[in-house]
């Protein structure tokens, strides 16, 4: 949203808004960050000391914290970071995954308290299927994130993807979820994939770091997919799908001959029981690595059955 235009570098203003602020300076706080690489944050502890000695400028001393992968994950998405240094790439290309995730009315404590100003515009605006209908509705948001600042964006970084030449199928998903079943190497039958950090967990729906997900990519399927190396819809474990003029009703068809590696078949139940996991917080399979779910809540707001705080 190009409309909303970002606040200019002016230290000495942050200065003098800290002064009349009436705070005590100077300020102590910690920055953390997880030692994992990434495009558009390929070196987190140079941003780390940069951000420190900027703050500094302005009376805020900062100690920074390195922390383990998903330990930092799992403080972020629990609320118990102060400032901390934070990616996101694209999952789905729409303004939900990133902005629904981070600071609609189901995501996750990472940002602390939630904004009305915030979650309301982008509660009506992930209703709308328009997208002309639904853009005044992100700019309000995003109007309301820079004025309530839950987050302070840095940068904005694309991705890529090195291969071997010999590689036949290699390509680069702008999703991040390669699928390694359609390359392959003619001089041996194994891919060998080197990525930022090794897998968290496996429990596919209770995680969400990109190493993770990408080794989920390869041992589960959706009802639908992206097509390779892009993000046009295709048919997966559903061969068509309706939809309801207002896309509350979804009626899916099953792809025959289905077979778990059991041999049993796939069926509706299976499909339902695979949300049921996650919806359901009694439920005996709703475990996962950690038990956040982050992705569920942050797409459908709250859990059935969910524990008293």
């Amino acid at each position: 949203t190009p409309e909303v235009e970002p606040f200019p570098y002016d230290p000495e203003h942050a200065r003098a808004l800290l002064e009349q602020s009436g705070v005590s300076l100077p300020i102590e706080t910690t920055l953390s960050y997880r030692d994992v690489v990434r495009s558009y944050l390929p070196q987190p502890g140079v941003v780390a000391q940069d951000l420190q000695a900027q703050l500094a400028e302005i009376g805020i001393n900062v100690t920074i914290d390195v922390q383990e992968s998903g330990t930092f994950l799992d403080n972020a998405d629990g609320g118990n970071l102060s400032l901390h240094l934070l990616g996101w790439g694209a999952d789905y290309p729409d303004a939900t995954n990133f902005l629904d995730y981070h600071f609609g009315a189901g995501s996750s404590a990472q940002f602390g308290d939630k904004f009305e100003e915030i979650t309301v515009p982008l509660t009506e605006g992930a209703r709308l299927a328009d997208p002309d209908a639904r853009y005044p509705f992100y700019v309000e948001a995003n109007t309301a994130i820079r004025d309530l600042v839950p987050m302070v964006p840095i940068a904005h970084g694309g991705s890529g993807v090195a291969f071997k030449a010999s590689i036949a199928g290699a390509h680069s998903s702008p999703l991040g979820n390669e699928q390694f079943a359609v390359m392959e190497d003619p001089d041996d039958d194994n891919i060998v994939w080197m990525q930022n950090a090794e897998p968290i967990g496996l429990y596919c729906p209770d995680e969400t770091d990109g190493e993770s997900l990408r080794a989920c990519e390869q041992v589960t399927e959706g009802l639908l997919a992206y097509e390779v190396a892009g993000t046009a819809v295709v048919p997966a474990l559903a061969e068509s799908y309706e939809a309801s003029d207002d896309l509350l009703t979804w009626t899916f068809h099953l792809r025959p001959g289905v077979t778990f590696h059991d041999g049993s078949a796939l069926d509706a139940n299976d499909v339902v029981m695979s949300y049921l996991v996650q919806w359901d917080a009694s439920n005996p399979l709703h475990v996962g690595r950690d038990g956040n779910f982050t992705y569920f809540q942050a797409f459908f707001t709250a859990f059935l059955n969910a524990p008293s705080e």
